[in-house]
């Protein structure tokens, strides 16, 4: 170290209290010939303690950030988690109330169809609406096991009054049927405020296409009705009565 003669035993003094020895430990300071005071050595002991000290902290500060992050995230887990169940508790409320929630979805279809003719563009996002509400418009008309696929012994509704009645089950819901195509109109909806989805097209040939793919379904699946006798609608429970026997009027009885 420069102008000091020091032996390694004088380092002694500044690790002692930081170790904790099983046997005493004695430093010949008193033997160094220092040209200046030991106070030079002496300070490196608080250099030391402060290093370690800032590793400390430094170790204490991400242990607080790692918790806090993590409690932010449970927090913002459970917040998310409430809004859910909110959220499915209304939608379990409206299931009885075909009517209004179906009110509420012709509203915003005409609110999308003010928004599209307002702004004369996003049809290539109108027309993916369409093909999408016809394949479920598919799913809501066909019975839940598809004749085609899995024969059923006799025919699907009921001709005689002795038949048991067997109510139309539909492949895909009214409720989910519901919730699909409204669902489907609020992404369209929000899709419309941002420009690269307008993709300029020639609005009538997507028109046309649709009709015509609305047409081959419709008569693919009715088609489909026919063969395998059922209606996709539940008028209630039918019942088949026999022909009824001709009243015969009782001549009176002659005195």
């Amino acid at each position: 170290m420069g102008n000091y003669s020091t032996s390694f035993s004088s380092l002694v003094v500044f690790s002692r209290t930081d170790f904790n020895f099983p046997f005493p430990i004695t430093s010949p300071i008193s033997h160094l010939h220092l040209r200046k005071p030991p106070e030079v050595i002496l300070s490196i002991r608080p250099a030391l303690f402060s290093a370690k000290d800032l590793i400390s902290s430094s170790l204490i500060m991400e242990g607080v950030g790692g918790e806090g992050s993590s409690t932010a995230a449970a927090a913002l887990n459970q917040r998310r988690h409430e809004v859910s169940k909110l959220f499915q508790y209304y939608l379990d409320k409206s299931t009885p109330h075909a009517l209004y929630r179906w009110i509420g979805t012709f509203a915003l279809v005409f609110v999308y169809a003010l928004r599209v003719y307002y702004i004369q563009g996003f049809y290539i996002i109108t027309y993916g609406l369409g093909i999408y509400i016809l394949n479920l418009l598919i799913g809501f008309l066909s019975p839940l096991v598809d004749p085609e696929l899995e024969p059923t012994d006799g025919p699907m509704l009921p001709t005689k009054g002795s038949d048991e009645f067997k109510p139309f089950i539909r492949r895909l819901p009214e409720f989910k049927f519901w919730y699909a195509i409204t669902k489907a109109f609020c992404v369209a909806f929000i899709m419309t405020f941002f420009s690269m989805f307008d993709v300029p097209v020639f609005w009538p040939i997507l028109l046309c296409y649709w009709l015509v793919l609305f047409a081959l379904t419709m008569k693919r699946q009715i088609m489909h009705m026919i063969k395998y006798k059922y209606i996709p609608f539940n008028i209630g429970k039918q019942t088949y009565k026999g022909k009824k026997p001709a009243s015969s009027a009782s001549s009176p009885r002659a005195d």
